[in-house]
């Protein structure tokens, strides 16, 4: 089989596909040929070694997949051959073949384009998991996002409107409309104060702010909750610069992150949550953004809790039956491009998700 490997972190030239045995599944696991694999930021900062968590190279890159059944391991009950499924899989998607716990694999329906089933796995799960899971919204309530533009931001605004919130997003001036088609009223970060916005709401402020961009943004966002507020810092995408790794950056998230959560603690009004959609297979904790994990290990990690990754897969399949959220695949690339898609990644980012398709 083909599988895209990273032999040491840097830009998208990194990338190379080599071919290699096919896998065989272990005990509780499944092998699964690959449908659909993503190509997100997330893997961008896997790639430059930002990414806490990311093992030691040579690994194969790719956080989520959709593939069907091939092989059960032993001890598999639930699965069956043929079965199409989803896995979030933190390294090892970008494959031909992929061995997944059976047990943290989500069913899809067959009659479901597996690449737009692929942006509910992780791209929509995040979204519905910061609203319903972490923040806890409440019909009425205001939300500002930050940017609202991309990928995890359009699918908030989305589920936020289902979810009857007053919507504010932040985005570039090109990015105004398509924000504001979603309900949204649009606050350009380069030409406006979002702080200042916001704070001449009734409130003086939102009630959730979602900051997937973290470092001094994050700051400002907790400043801009009014009483019984939420920030829910998710990412740290602030620290990844033209693809590469950047170091300063790196320091000024800690620095916010940790004056943040202090500030939280003082201003017991308002709250400052942390969430990530996964855990790591091998239980790594890590504090600093270097090389740990596994690199023997086929897939990285997998959702922190399974069961209630099934069952909000499920109520966002619901929403997408009922065409009530509208997943886009921007492109469809084959796997030996993988490196034209992570080159593709920023200015991509409004038009939807990228897939390798194996």
């Amino acid at each position: 089989m083909k599988r895209v490997v990273v032999d040491h972190f840097g830009g998208p030239e990194v990338l190379r596909i080599v071919e290699d045995d096919d896998p065989r599944p272990g005990p509780g696991e499944v092998c699964v040929r690959v449908l659909a694999a993503g190509v997100s930021f997330t893997d961008a900062q896997l790639r430059a070694g930002t990414y806490l968590g990311v093992p030691k190279p040579p690994f194969t890159p790719g956080y989520e997949l959709v593939g069907e059944v091939e092989e059960l391991g032993p001890g598999c009950t639930r699965l069956r051959v043929g079965d199409r499924v989803g896995a979030l899989t933190v390294w090892g998607a970008d494959a031909e073949r992929v061995c997944v716990p059976e047990a943290e694999a989500v069913e899809v329906p067959a009659d479901i384009d597996p690449a737009q089933a692929l942006n509910l796995v992780f791209t929509y799960m995040t979204a519905y998991q910061l609203l319903h899971r972490v923040a806890k919204v409440k019909r009425g309530e205001a939300l500002l996002v930050h940017g609202a533009a991309g990928r995890v931001g359009t699918a908030v605004l989305e589920l936020g409107a289902q979810a009857g919130l007053d919507l504010y997003g932040t985005a570039s001036a090109r990015d105004r409309a398509a924000v504001e088609r979603l309900g949204a009223v649009a606050i350009d970060y380069r030409t406006e104060d979002f702080l200042a916005r916001v704070r001449q709401l009734p409130g003086m402020g939102v009630d959730v702010v979602l900051d997937g961009l973290g470092g001094a943004v994050s700051l400002r966002s907790f400043r801009a909750l009014r009483p019984g507020g939420r920030l829910v810092v998710y990412g740290h995408y602030a620290t990844l610069e033209h693809g590469h790794k950047n170091w300063r950056a790196w320091a000024e998230w800690y620095g916010a992150t940790g004056a943040v959560g202090l500030w939280s603690l003082l201003s017991p009004r308002r709250k400052t949550l942390a969430y990530r959609i996964q855990k790591l297979r091998d239980h790594h904790h890590q504090v600093l953004p270097v090389a740990g994990g596994h690199p023997a290990l086929s897939v990285g990690g997998g959702p922190r809790d399974p069961e209630g990754f099934r069952d909000d897969f499920r109520a966002l399949l619901d929403l997408l039956r009922e065409d009530k959220i509208h997943p886009v695949v921007a492109e469809r690339l084959p796997l030996s491009d993988a490196r034209r898609a992570h080159e593709m990644l920023e200015r991509s980012a409004s038009k939807g998700k990228l897939v390798l398709v194996p």
